[in-house]
């Protein structure tokens, strides 16, 4: 009898921690509205100058930071996890709301309307992972990568 309440709290324990095959989680009804995503948030980064093509020793660095910081929340493909994924991502925002969200993450969240859509969306408070603006940077390098940008040999 104990086994079997034991092994049924497991499953369930399992279950409400989405142990298991990944799947996409339904997205909100409510669109993040277009003039929001092209908004450059708020934080101290106001222009970025992309690299064409992609530097790969930044790439390779914001992967690492990514699989180091992010990967617990965050999935390379549109897969919302925590948070949402990557996929496309710098299609829908602008490199510079990017970065601030990275690295400025609270303000974003309390006063920048696309980042409150999402946490609306998302329903858990990105923590700031502290990362610098040369960290940042190499993330956002990677997330063109990622999105199908060329790198450079």
């Amino acid at each position: 009898m104990n086994k079997a309440i034991i092994a049924l709290i497991a499953s369930l324990l399992i279950i409400a921690c989405g142990g298991g095959p990944e799947k996409e989680r339904p997205r909100s009804k409510k669109p993040v509205k277009k003039e929001l995503a092209n908004d450059k948030g708020i934080g101290e980064i106001k222009n970025v100058t992309l690299n064409a093509p992609l530097k790969s020793d930044m790439v390779d660095r914001g992967e690492a930071i990514f699989d180091m910081k992010c990967s617990a929340c965050h999935r390379k493909t549109g897969t919302r996890v925590v948070g949402p994924g990557f996929a496309k991502v710098t299609e829908r925002r602008k490199p510079e709301w990017i970065m601030n969200m990275v690295t400025n993450v609270e303000v974003m969240l309390d006063k920048d309307p696309a980042a409150q859509a999402l946490l609306k969306e998302c329903l858990v408070r990105m923590p700031n992972q502290n990362l610098s603006i040369d960290d940042a940077r190499d993330v956002l390098e990677w997330m063109y990568a990622n999105d199908g940008l060329e790198v450079s040999e």
